[in-house]
């Protein structure tokens, strides 16, 4: 088991992005112990058959402060990445000895000028726009199924077509944009089920996604692996383009989404000045 370090009580796995896939890999590969499972919200634990990803941000955090079940369903994932340079600036700042006004500021300047301090809890940050093509590689070289559920109408589709031209041999059985909505679930549990796809990658956005696959993979019969994803559909699908990498290696990817879509200030300004004053009112705790 990795270790799993807490930020306002969200647990994320100390990975990099080749030990996450690996652990992926080993789950395929039947190498993880029932000693490693994770136990559901729902009281038991999931069948050893079934795993979770989720890949939290610092605006997913902030959710989850709010929503103990959200809460609840995140820290029930196998696995658990740090999608976001604030989760890793989060790790550092609350571990130091001393958490006064000075050390926040040396600590937010380290985000740019020493970034190698931010890696001493967690050691990485992993996107899930990186690692979803990986897994997906995985997927092709163990003969495993793949169904995309979410983002708007088309985009699966799109996507799916993309993903089959870079990654020899992979098969996607299936495609839906669907919805969160419990009263479709009966619907898109029959279109899986009958896809017979064993990795389920979903894009409702949180928590909706994370919130339906708790509930919806207990039900599906051949889905061994469950994963939200946010907007990456939308990244690997071409219909939103990422930040340069220069912008990502600097944690700034945020700055740049800012800058080609102004409309997202409010949810920058949560994943940023919130998300801090939010650490910063319990670095006691």
């Amino acid at each position: 088991m990795f270790t799993r370090v807490i930020v306002l009580g969200v647990g994320f796995d100390a990975v990099t992005q080749s030990s996450a896939l690996k652990r992926v890999d080993d789950f395929f590969c039947g190498k993880i112990s029932e000693s490693e499972r994770v136990r559901s919200i729902w009281g038991s634990s999931r069948p050893k058959q079934k795993f979770l990803l989720f890949t939290p941000n610092p605006e997913m955090v902030l959710k989850a402060y709010k929503n103990e079940i959200f809460k609840k369903v995140l820290n029930s994932a196998e696995l658990i990445i740090p999608d976001g340079i604030g989760i890793l600036w989060a790790s550092y700042f609350l571990s130091l000895d001393r958490r006064n006004f000075l050390t926040l500021l040396s600590s937010l300047l380290a985000v740019i000028f020493a970034p190698k301090k931010l890696r001493r809890i967690l050691p990485a940050r992993v996107t899930g726009a990186d690692i979803f093509p990986k897994i997906c590689e995985i997927a092709a070289k163990r003969k495993k199924k793949v169904f995309l559920l979410g983002a708007d109408e088309g985009v699966a589709e799109r996507l799916k077509s993309r993903l089959v031209k870079k990654i020899p041999n992979l098969q996607v059985s299936g495609t839906f944009s669907g919805s969160p909505a419990e009263g479709e679930e009966d619907l898109i549990n029959q279109r899986i089920n009958e896809s017979k796809a064993e990795l389920l990658f979903v894009a409702f956005g949180a928590p909706a996604q994370e919130l339906w696959l708790a509930r919806n993979l207990p039900k599906l019969k051949t889905v061994k692996f469950g994963a939200g994803l946010g907007g990456t559909f939308n990244f690997h699908a071409g219909i939103i383009s990422r930040a340069p990498k220069l912008f990502r290696n600097l944690g700034l990817e945020w700055l740049w989404r800012l800058i080609r879509q102004p409309k997202r200030l409010p949810r920058i300004w949560r994943a940023t000045v919130k998300f801090i004053m939010l650490v910063w009112r319990n670095r006691k705790s």
